[in-house]
């Protein structure tokens, strides 16, 4: 999926959880976020159903198909389960891929121009990286000698071309069967990190060309990992929650969304995504918190935060624990669309302007990423 938001987030994670035969705060659900992936919203579906135009956000029958699809699943595997005893991480650089989206400011300290998931602007491509975290992150888990799974964790927007109607896994994708060819006992999974304003358009110019170098740069960070893997006893393994309520961003309404959606005259895309920003305040009005957790294992922690999280705060995940290995999985539930930074939001930029929650966001988030890993004592 490219993102499950709202309702559709709470579907998946309540469908999993009785699958597992557990409750829904002790399940994460994060996106790799492939553009050309489903972007599914049920409340969304319904207000477009109401204006009777037939605009489609989602596959209903698609969608629960899905859901049916992966609690079946994760029943099988549960009577699978082995004893996890043993627990790895490793990091590892990774080269020419991720560069920071918002690196070109005028005097007035506002975004100009945007360096997307590619891009064959030489100016925007001769600027620096910016900040990002230039670290693909693994955690292997083990029962005795044999590796059962690895999670491989990496900050940068997930696709080097789209737009072409073909749902793809991309370069990130291309990378982990290469290994799963590679490495076939284990199961290997990536994650895309706090990515909002990272993406690989200093590298790409969105050619087949390009698709291929960036999926071995990251397949050969992803095995660089896997040998500096050194499994040790797992001692303890704990869950973490905290919920968020976001203030709606004020510059959008209710009422002035829904204007939008039914407003025959917009294009499709001018009627959906407004459709998206009404059941996201529809939400917030009913009180409905987004969930972020953490696993704690030992030293290591993942971290699960929702929507498309601005790298800042996976950085200051980070710094909040020194001495503990943190890999961060953002693109949980895709409600508030993008999440930047309190400092981003007088810039301005493309991000600032589809997010959906208030600058205030962030202090609340990064008080309860904080809280996260202040609980891994």
């Amino acid at each position: 999926m490219s993102g499950i938001l709202n309702e559709a987030h709470l579907a998946w994670r309540g469908a999993l959880a009785q699958a597992a035969g557990t409750t829904p705060e002790r399940v994460a659900v994060q996106c790799v976020h492939q553009h050309d992936a489903p972007f599914v919203c049920l409340e969304t579906q319904r207000l477009l159903d109401a204006t009777g135009g037939g605009l489609l956000n989602m596959d209903r029958t698609f969608f629960q198909d899905c859901l049916q699809r992966g609690a079946a699943a994760v029943r099988k595997a549960v009577g699978m389960a082995k004893p996890l005893t043993h627990v790895a991480s490793a990091q590892a650089r990774v080269s020419e891929v991720a560069g920071n989206r918002r690196v070109m400011l005028n005097e007035e300290g506002k975004v100009v121009k945007m360096r997307g998931s590619s891009c064959r602007d030489p100016e925007l491509i001769g600027l620096p990286e910016g900040l990002i975290d230039p670290l693909l992150k693994t955690v292997a888990f083990y029962s005795g000698d044999e590796k059962l799974a690895a999670c491989h964790y990496y900050a940068c927007h997930p696709m080097s071309h789209y737009g072409q109607g073909h749902v793809s896994s991309d370069y990130p994708g291309l990378a982990r069967k290469r290994l799963q060819a590679a490495e076939p006992g284990c199961t290997h999974l990536y994650f895309t990190g706090a990515a909002g304003n990272i993406g690989a358009g200093k590298y790409n110019n969105g050619s087949p060309e390009a698709r291929v170098a960036l999926t071995g740069r990251i397949f050969d960070a992803m095995t660089a990992t896997v040998r500096l893997l050194k499994p040790e006893p797992l001692r303890t393994a704990r869950w973490c929650t905290q919920e968020l309520v976001p203030q709606v961003n004020p510059a959008f309404t209710l009422e002035s969304e829904m204007a939008l959606v039914l407003n025959k005259e917009n294009a499709p895309a001018g009627r959906i995504r407004p459709a998206m920003r009404a059941a996201w305040i529809k939400r917030l009005e009913k009180g409905v918190p987004i969930v972020l957790s953490a696993l704690h294992l030992d030293s290591v922690t993942l971290l699960h935060l929702p929507a498309e999280s601005f790298v800042e705060y996976q950085l200051r995940a980070q710094d909040f624990a020194k001495g503990r290995f943190v890999a961060t999985a953002a693109y949980g539930d895709g409600g508030p669309w993008y999440i930047p930074t309190r400092e981003a939001f007088p810039q301005g930029g493309y991000e600032v302007s589809v997010a959906n929650c208030a600058p205030g966001t962030d202090p609340e988030m990064t008080e309860r990423i904080e809280r996260l890993l202040e609980a891994a004592g």
